[in-house]
């Protein structure tokens, strides 16, 4: 029988109430076979009738299922704003619907309001202390706001209580691994995978983390086989329906743009595939898309990776953020290359030994473009493991003699001390036509980061980069900006980083240009940030709807 939602005209309540209930069973239905335009249009029919004798005609039982229905009907279609409308209405006429509760959690948390779907669910659970989907979804809440002890410790009494859970096991994994606690968090991961050969995820999880504890053999297997099962990482909009649909692609075992944040509550679907040197990609499995977003950002790292994205790129013929063929460009020795003759901006020497060179200080007087004090890292490195300054050539000789499986990057070191002997490091963030400010680093040492610094305890340093994140142009000139735009055209890639500093005489001086800079808006302790980081997700987001022809 073809079911409808089609208008009648009663003239009691008890028709009312028939009509209500035979919309509640026509909704009902169309919610079951996935029809969930005609469920609502059910659900909605019931209402409108309710309204033309009174809601407060119709008994509270039946009116607060029929909301409830109703918002289940929006959540699925993805509706959030008008499934909290009626969750809320339900919840109004009778505050002891446990699933209703859920439901509004559920909704908020959907839109972005975790710390709120916390509350919602705690409802819920103060009427049903075991209703396992306030549990379950209490657990990814606490996730979402960075509560991972606690969500730890829920999540181990529920997978307690269902041990073949491999879900359960595969969120344990993810909250010891927040917590540092990688050893646990590769065993929960595999306990998933002996529960659920199939589960795709668990496996990327145990290739990063064995490859970050250096056992490549395995980290290959857990990636082959996770890609085998699911090529795709999913990755769907916070709105319904998506304004586009783009592929990232990524190497596993190459450095890459740090996305996470930059696709986080986004309007389009994002879908990411891991590009490996000795696969292949059946591009007509991969669905339509309007933008591909190239992550992988690191030459060094991923150059075979990169050839094979280029060719992908090719075969797409979609519009693409961050070509392979320019990334291929960015190592530290050729951007020393491409960026000569600035005016007003100083970019190191930079001289690239292979693995097998002769690192005597004898052959390294004669190889040599520069004098010392020499910076000497691994090619590959970033942040500031394995990264010296070596005064002499003798001590050169000696870092390098130390690091001899890879070729390494010997650079021209350049004094950056501000007039008060402090080093000042100053990262912006390219994203499409903006140059936008991202932190400033201070600290007595050459070797500057962000995370290693004393800033959380000195005030005037941090006033200092709030300064600087508000009013970039009180600290850069515009002949410094204009450094920094022609930076941006000869890189040429859509979005990007640059590691800086200024010289006593106001120079710009590059240490670092790449795609492979992290953002991010996990910052507690430095909150003034928070304005600096949004406005890069907003460009990134601008960049990539104007790339796929929505702007």
């Amino acid at each position: 029988m073809n079911l409808s939602a089609l208008p009648v005209a009663p003239s009691s309540v008890e028709e009312v109430a028939s009509h209500i209930n035979r919309q509640i069973l026509i909704g009902q239905q169309h919610y079951a076979t996935g029809q969930i335009g005609q469920a609502i249009a059910a659900y909605r029919s019931g209402l409108d009738h309710a309204e033309t004798i009174g809601l407060d005609q119709i008994a509270v039982d039946i009116l607060a299922e029929l909301y409830a229905r109703l918002g289940n009907a929006y959540m699925v279609g993805r509706q959030f704003l008008s499934a909290t409308e009626q969750y809320k209405s339900a919840l109004r006429l009778k505050p002891t619907l446990t699933a209703c509760w859920c439901n509004l959690g559920n909704a908020q948390f959907e839109t972005g309001n975790a710390q709120a779907a916390i509350a919602l669910y705690i409802e819920a659970l103060k009427l049903n202390p075991g209703h396992w989907p306030s549990r379950t979804n209490l657990v990814q809440a606490l996730m979402a706001t960075g509560q991972h002890l606690v969500a730890k410790a829920l999540l181990s009494e529920l997978a307690a209580e269902r041990p073949q859970d491999a879900q359960l096991r595969h969120q344990l994994g993810k909250a010891c691994f927040a917590l540092n606690e990688t050893k646990e968090a590769l065993s929960h991961f595999q306990a998933a995978v002996d529960v659920n050969p199939r589960d795709a995820e668990s496996l990327y999880w145990i290739g990063g983390i064995r490859q970050d504890m250096g056992e490549a053999d395995a980290a290959r297997l857990a990636y082959a086989q996770a890609a085998q099962i699911q090529p795709l990482i999913r990755r769907r909009a916070a709105k319904s329906p998506a304004d586009f649909r783009l592929l990232a692609l990524y190497a596993p075992f190459g450095g890459n743009t740090p996305s996470n944040y930059l696709f986080s509550d986004a309007a389009y679907d994002a879908d990411t595939l891991a590009v490996f040197e000795e696969g292949t990609v059946d591009v007509a499995s991969l669905g339509d898309v309007q933008l591909v977003v190239n992550l992988i950002s690191d030459p060094d790292q991923a150059g075979a990776t990169l050839s094979l994205a280029a060719a992908l790129v090719a075969k797409l013929d979609k519009p693409v953020i961050n070509d392979p063929a320019r990334i291929q460009r960015t190592t530290r020795d050729a951007v020393a290359e491409l960026l000569p003759g600035i005016a007003g901006c100083r970019i190191p020497q930079i001289l690239r030994l292979d693995a097998g060179a002769d690192v005597s200080p004898e052959a390294l007087a004669q190889a040599l473009p520069f004098a010392c004090p020499v910076l000497a890292r691994p090619a590959g490195t970033h942040g500031g493991d394995d990264f010296e300054k070596a005064a002499s050539l003798d001590e050169l000789a000696a870092f390098l003699t130390q690091h001899r499986d890879g070729d390494r990057y010997l650079i021209e070191y350049i004094d950056y001390a501000s007039g008060d002997g402090y080093f000042r490091k100053y990262r912006f963030l390219f994203a499409g036509n903006e140059i936008l400010p991202y932190h400033l680093a201070i600290g007595s040492d050459w070797k500057l980061h962000h995370d290693n610094t004393d800033m959380g305890d000195r005030p005037w340093m941090q006033q200092e980069e709030a300064a600087f994140l508000a009013e970039p142009g009180t600290v850069f000139t515009e002949a410094n900006f204009q450094a920094l735009r022609t930076i941006r055209e000869r890189i040429g890639l859509d979005y990007f980083g640059i590691d800086c500093g200024l010289d006593r005489d106001g120079n710009l001086v590059v240490f670092e240009v790449n795609a492979s800079m992290l953002v991010h808006n996990d910052n507690p302790d430095f909150p003034y940030k928070d304005p600096a980081v949004r406005a890069i997700k907003h460009a990134f987001d601008a960049m990539l709807r104007e790339r796929a022809g929505l702007a």
